[in-house]
């Protein structure tokens, strides 16, 4: 299997496993993601880590060995797949947060614009160099790139050009929220997991369907969708416990994700 699955408390660390080939994604590495996620207990697990095996590589993109030779129907199939898999991850109750330590080029890129979090090591180079292959970004590339960055002239520079990204431009675009020695990376994004963790399941998991449903409205009607979503925090035992310990000044709140 290409995909490893530990558990570290509440945290669930999701490990692309491929090492000597730069984890590159072929159909067995999708495959193998989509059956870990699965494998994932939403009942215990509050927040996701995404990682790569070795310190060279977060995802060095598609496997062109396995594409060189595809049809358009197969490039079809490879790319639904992907993209499922990827929307997957998008819509993953938890929080997901990608650990990217080095390469995240391709498809490795688009992965990690799936996560909720992107945070690299100082090594992390990024890019989309599908246009000097002779194809298109096939895994969502073209569009998430400028939603996440916020510019769609920085995307298409970067999507027409193929310019890879180094660590600190990443984070100047907005590319990734933080940058850290690659030996402190898994500490960090750890570190960040548990305090996702420690905060209220069902408020975290309406958080996350409030922002990413909400870029898809109107102001109007996104507003509303929070208000759905913070009127239902009000039925569960964690809203009831939340502010009893803050009007009781208690530091130790036992959410129960119900």
């Amino acid at each position: 299997m290409f995909v490893k699955y530990e558990v570290n408390g509440d945290v669930g660390i999701i490990t692309i496993n491929r090492p000597e080939a730069l984890n590159a994604l072929n159909s067995s590495v999708l495959a193998d993601l989509a059956q870990v996620l699965d494998l994932v207990d939403l009942e215990v697990i509050r927040c996701l880590i995404i990682t790569g095996a070795g310190e060279k590589a977060f995802i060095a993109g598609a496997d062109i060995s396995e594409m060189v030779n595809m049809d358009e129907a197969q490039a079809r199939g490879f790319g639904e797949s992907g993209n499922a898999l990827f929307r997957k991850i998008e819509r993953f109750p938890i929080p997901v947060i990608a650990a990217i330590n080095g390469y995240a080029l391709g498809g490795g890129n688009e992965l990690a614009l799936s996560c909720d979090i992107r945070i690299c090591s100082e090594n992390a180079v990024f890019g989309q160099p599908e246009a000097g292959l002779g194809i298109t970004p096939g895994f969502g590339g073209t569009q998430r790139l400028a939603r996440v960055i916020g510019s769609t002239s920085k995307a298409k520079e970067l999507l027409f050009t193929c310019r890879n990204v180094k660590a600190e431009e990443a984070k100047e675009i907005g590319l990734v929220s933080a940058v850290y020695p690659l030996d402190s990376l898994m500490e960090e994004a750890l570190k960040m997991a548990n305090r996702i963790a420690a905060n209220a399941p069902i408020a975290i998991r309406n958080i996350k369907t409030a922002v990413n449903e909400g870029l898809d409205l109107s102001i109007d009607e996104a507003i509303r969708k929070e208000v759905d979503l913070f009127s239902a925090c009000f039925d569960s035992e964690d809203q009831k416990e939340g502010m009893q310990a803050f009007l009781e000044k208690r530091k130790d709140k036992v959410f129960k994700n119900r």
